[in-house]
């Protein structure tokens, strides 16, 4: 029997929480879409591993004994799936490098300049992840190292040095009545409806409607976006309006679009990331240190950060 290992990642979320929106919440989720989820590994094993009721999730007897074995299982998969891409990398001379879209963009050609002076035999080879992919292929272990924004899924099981902060602003239709205004209060911004991207992709999409400072209750998608180009269009076209890194104004200017200052909520992160494997490599750890002297020390205003 195969059994998908997302699965057991579920099952075991919702095992250590004993309840659904707690899990659904760690792993960035919608709760329906984990409660089917959670029923489809049952449907597999041709077992139940939880009682359902309004106090929570219970494991049956069978789902601890699932429990048990499902944390080691996952960590030494895991483990064998880096290393093994890691090592079939090194072996070629090529180091991965995740990026997710305008996280030290500008900075990436200095840096691989700086890394090869002392490494010329070396390839850095760039993963851009997509707007389902906030990790950039380190949760697949596609990548050795990564430039992120936080806070992502799995944060927690990787080394992060944050290197800057960057202002959110506002992505605004060009008539919106908002438009004109320089500057914009953030409680201003709540009725408002919002370009998300899609609803798998969980606190990605609630961060960037700024969910991390005011009640979910107060969310309104207007519409739904996969990729930049879906997104720029939707506000364009009048169905909402989107957070976005203040460096958006500057990378994607687009017909019927304006970027406003916000005040009244936090700033997004940028941090360089790295799992274990990419610890112990002197080559990593010099690329690491090209990163942190390149970024770290002015951020996109110039200023130092770290």
């Amino acid at each position: 029997m195969d059994i998908d290992t997302r699965l057991l990642r579920y099952f075991l979320a919702v095992a250590e929480m004993e309840n659904l929106p707690g899990a659904a919440q760690r792993l960035h989720v919608a709760q329906p879409a984990l409660a089917t989820q959670i029923k489809q590994l049952e449907q597999q094993l041709g077992v139940e591993l939880f009682i359902r009721s309004r106090a929570g999730w219970t494991l049956t007897a069978a789902g601890k004994v699932l429990a048990e074995q499902v944390p080691n299982l996952l960590a030494n998969w895991d483990r064998i799936l880096r290393d093994t891409k890691s090592d079939a990398s090194r072996a070629s001379r090529v180091l991965r490098l995740g990026c997710v879209q305008s996280a030290a963009d500008g900075y990436i050609p200095e840096i691989i300049q700086v890394f090869h002076r002392l490494h010329p035999d070396w390839q850095v080879d760039i993963h851009q992840g997509g707007w389902t992919d906030p990790t950039a292929g380190l949760d697949e272990g596609d990548v050795d190292v990564a430039l992120l924004r936080l806070p992502f899924p799995g944060q927690g099981e990787y080394h992060v040095r944050e290197l800057f902060t960057e202002p959110r602003w506002i992505a605004l239709p060009a008539d919106h009545p908002l438009a004109e205004r320089d500057d914009i209060a953030f409680r201003e911004l709540w009725d408002e409806p919002y370009v998300a991207s899609p609803a798998e992709t969980g606190w990605w999409r609630d961060y960037w409607m700024g969910l991390d400072a005011r009640p979910a209750d107060t969310a309104i998608i207007g519409a739904i976006a996969r990729n930049t180009d879906e997104w720029l269009r939707a506000i364009a076209g009048g169905f909402g309006v989107s957070f976005t890194p203040a460096s958006t104004s500057r990378t994607n200017a687009y017909p019927g679009v304006v970027f406003r200052p916000v005040h009244g909520i936090g700033p997004t992160r940028v941090a360089l990331v790295w799992p274990d494997a990419s610890e112990a490599d002197p080559v990593l750890r010099y690329f690491i240190r090209c990163c942190t002297d390149i970024v770290g020390h002015q951020g996109h205003d110039g200023r130092r950060t770290s």
